[in-house]
């Protein structure tokens, strides 16, 4: 076993549940990795799981947070064939990743770009992942369609906004601060939408025919308004609400179709698939100065608790990021 420093959960509720301590990790298996983790980014489903909404799935570590890890394999089971100790390493994971250390299954890991620092890194795999499965994988987004994005200026949105430009999607974007929108105009926002009453369809002419929503129930109308002919919408969070009212018969005429998506309870050959299609298709643009990670900060785990606040002021502009 592995003694590692981590951030942990104590109880639920407000930040005072976050406290430094430690953990013992379990050597690699024949199959998988040890990272040495150098940066995690933060997101929203840390914060829920420190209020007790959101509970790690079966079989993670339960009080530890943490979707998202940057780092050095330190160490690597007898079957690994793809990295070797000392290879620069990120990814998503049930939970845990804000520990120092981690261990994860190789078919999981996608390798750094080349050059990039871990902490920007670090800023990667969720969001870009989450957009490209959400956007690609489950909408099939094609070349020249519409694409909006709500909360354009999350981590998320930042992402699925780069991804959609680099794919030649025309993409609209939605926000509630004209300063979000200004920043994402810098990164080639074509449209941006300024929401103050959720009303946004009219903006969008013949309509979107992909919509990635994170806000959930309380544009659940107004995103049936926004579609167009055999448009999708992919929901990939519920900050606006779990429960909303489906107009069917607008939904039919368009021939429309809604759904939902998460990827942290996902089984290990769905997540392998996605990192190997990720790595293959994405990876690259990276490399290529196409796309590029939004930091909005980068705080010391010490800091976690002024992380966690940071985010639920919506204040911050991209990703959240805790270095060790």
């Amino acid at each position: 076993m592995i003694e590692a420093k981590a951030v942990r959960i104590v109880g639920k509720g407000d930040v005072d549940a976050l406290q430094l301590g430690s953990i013992s990790v379990a050597e690699p298996g024949p199959s998988e990795l040890l990272v040495r983790v150098a940066a995690a980014g933060l997101n929203r489903a840390d914060t829920l799981q420190r209020k007790g909404f959101y509970p790690a799935p079966k079989g993670v570590i339960a009080d530890v947070p943490g979707l998202e890890y940057a780092g050095v394999v330190e160490r690597v089971g007898e079957r690994v064939q793809d990295f070797a100790v000392g290879d620069p390493v990120m990814g998503i994971v049930g939970g845990g990743a804000m520990a120092s250390h981690l261990v994860v299954h190789e078919r999981e890991a996608v390798r750094v770009p080349s050059g990039m620092p871990l902490e920007e890194a670090a800023a990667i795999p969720e969001v870009f992942m989450t957009a490209y499965d959400a956007v690609f994988g489950q909408a099939g987004l094609r070349i020249g369609e519409v694409l909006l994005v709500h909360a354009v200026g999350s981590g998320v949105g930042t992402a699925a906004l780069q991804l959609g430009l680099a794919a030649g999607a025309r993409v609209f974007g939605t926000s509630r601060t004209e300063d979000k929108l200004t920043r994402c105009r810098a990164l080639g926002l074509q449209h941006a939408l300024l929401v103050k009453d959720k009303t946004f369809a009219k903006e969008l002419g013949q309509g979107a025919d992909v919509i990635l929503d994170s806000v959930g129930a309380a544009y659940l109308g107004e995103n049936i308004n926004a579609l167009a002919t055999g448009g999708r919408i992919v929901v990939v969070g519920l900050l606006g609400g779990a429960t909303g009212e489906l107009p069917l018969g607008a939904l039919l005429a368009k021939r429309g179709r809604v759904m939902g998506t998460v990827l942290r309870s996902r089984a290990l050959e769905e997540k392998a698939s996605l990192a190997r299609a990720f790595t293959r298709e994405v990876l690259p643009l990276f490399e290529q100065g196409k796309l590029k990670p939004i930091v909005d900060s980068v705080l010391p785990m010490s800091e976690i608790k002024t992380a966690h606040q940071r985010m639920e002021k919506n204040d911050s502009f991209g990703k959240i990021v805790l270095r060790w």
